[in-house]
């Protein structure tokens, strides 16, 4: 099979299932921001030091694929929506469950912390901006087209454990949060 087909030229796409959109479609932006999502999470999987931190990205990796194949679907009551079907009540209740363990690691936060710090803390917190942006656009089409309440409540949990992970980084690796420091105009 080539990579490439040529079908793409003009400026629309095959979605799953059949049919046929604009590359600028709402719904190929929700997939795009989720594969960029994902590409982002192997950066952090390359530069996290924990075993346990890699291995819950790696199930978030396989989970983001069925999400992507979810909204790149042409219908939600097609077949081929049936067999992506995206994350489930499980694989929210898996995020919760690993945000509470990461969690008791942390210091309660008292004020905002701005992103930085380790390598692997930066890019958890890039690939946390990525995911409020992928769940941002899944609300967008929602607007117009049924989405999945379980793929919004997932995002908008991934993007919580991200941001735990990027804390975990951190204090794993010995180096102290930067506190933003509000302007007193």
């Amino acid at each position: 099979m080539k990579i490439y087909t040529k079908r793409g030229d003009g400026g629309e796409t095959d979605l799953f299932g059949g049919g046929r959109v604009g590359k600028e479609h709402t719904r190929v932006e929700v997939y795009g921001v989720v594969d960029e999502l994902n590409a982002g999470l192997g950066v952090c999987a390359a530069e996290s030091k924990s075993e346990d931190v890699r291995s819950a990205v790696v199930a978030i990796q396989e989970r983001l694929f069925d999400l992507g194949a979810y909204f790149s679907s042409s219908a939600p009551d097609s077949p081929a929506q049936s067999r992506s079907a995206g994350p489930g009540a499980e694989d929210v209740e898996l995020l919760e469950a690993h945000i509470d363990g990461f969690e008791a690691e942390l210091e309660p936060l008292k004020r905002f912390i701005l992103p930085g710090g380790t390598k692997a803390s930066a890019a958890f917190q890039v690939a946390r901006t990525v995911c409020r942006r992928a769940e941002r656009r899944a609300v967008e089409l929602h607007r117009s087209e049924p989405v999945s309440a379980v793929a919004l409540r997932y995002l908008n949990r991934l993007s919580d454990l991200l941001f735990v992970m990027a804390r975990v980084e951190n204090r794993r690796a010995g180096v102290p949060e930067t506190e933003w420091e509000p302007r007193g105009d």
